[in-house]
This record gives structure tokens, sequence and C-alpha cells, in this order.
């Protein structure tokens, strides 16, 4: 399984990764905990476009061209809470023209990319796709009022806006990057 992700731009980075460790010092679940083990050098932040179960290289080939339109600019927004009981904490990418066309153009060189084995929940499908950046997982509702308090302390020093970069692929079995771009 596989899944295909574009990173931000450096200083957005080192926004979302304040934030990482604003709820890990608050002692709320954070993407932070990742940087002490075996994926911490590949964990950074990110928006995941598709999931897909395969890449030949004539789909890595179809992806490499569909995204050719990096880097896309975006704009960073307010907190996102997804879940019911359990909750992922995330800042929205606030959906532009370029984002969605952008993700568009990924899941169409995918074989299997509205395969309901692939993305059971449909996540990724068309109209459904909400753009995200994770910053927690694993939230309680306790969890959540925490991390409210606790990102209210970090500040950007240059606003929401931002870009998109660079895109890889992400083997969730072998843990791996493998960069779709030419700098990779």
């Amino acid at each position: 399984m596989y899944s295909v992700e574009v990173v931000l731009d450096d200083e957005s980075d080192r926004w979302i990764r304040r934030q990482w460790t604003a709820l890990a010092e608050a002692g709320v679940p954070s993407q932070a905990r990742h940087s002490a083990d075996s994926r911490g050098e590949s964990n950074r932040p990110h928006v995941t476009l598709a999931l897909t179960s395969q890449i030949d290289p004539e789909v890595e080939s179809r992806l490499r061209d569909a995204v050719g339109a990096l880097p896309v600019p975006i704009t960073i927004g307010g907190l996102l809470v997804f879940g019911s009981t359990r909750f992922v904490l995330t800042r929205l990418v606030v959906p532009n023209a370029a984002v969605l066309a952008l993700q568009a153009a990924v899941m169409a060189a995918l074989p299997d990319g509205a395969d309901a084995t692939v993305d059971r929940h449909g996540t990724f499908a068309p109209g459904r796709w909400t753009a995200h950046i994770t910053l927690g997982r694993r939230l309680t509702a306790a969890d959540v009022g925490t991390a409210m308090h606790a990102l209210a302390g970090v500040p950007r020093s240059r606003g929401a806006d931002g870009a998109l970069t660079r895109a890889r692929r992400w083997d969730m079995v072998a843990k791996q990057e493998h960069w779709l771009d030419p700098a990779g």
C-alpha cells in the first residue's frame, strides 16, 4: 500500500513542526512522537493526495507527470477535527483550483483510484477529499481542548500563505519515501 503525498515549503514545514512540538509539550498525542523512532527522517508535514495498492514504472511515470505543476500555492487554514470517539487534529489546507487540480491529476494517474478496497471510506473520491496537514492522532475530547490552548501560542511569522513544493510516494509497508521529482 502506498500514499502519494506533497510536502510543504520550508517556512510552513517549520510552523507545523512547532505545532507538533507544542502539542507534545502539552502532553497531547502529536506527530512529533515519530521524530524519535525509525520513521523520524521521513516524518514530515505533508498533504496526502491519494492511496494506491500498486506502483509500477508506468504508474510512477504518470504520477511524475501529474505532479509536474508543483509548486502549488496554498493557504493553511484553521484547525479541523476528524473522528467521533478518538480524534485526528489537523490544519485545513484551504481548497483552491490548483490544489484540487493536483489531487484530481494524481487520482487519474492511479489504476485503482476509485477502488473501495484501497480507500475504504471514499476519502479521496472527487468531491470528498479534504486537504489537510495532520498535527496529532488518537486524541480524546479532553486532548482536543488542551490542544487548542497549546496551539494558541504558536505564532506564524509569515501569515497563512505557503506552498506545496515536492511530491513523494510513501511505501507504508517498507516505511520508505520515494521522491517523484527530479530533485529526489
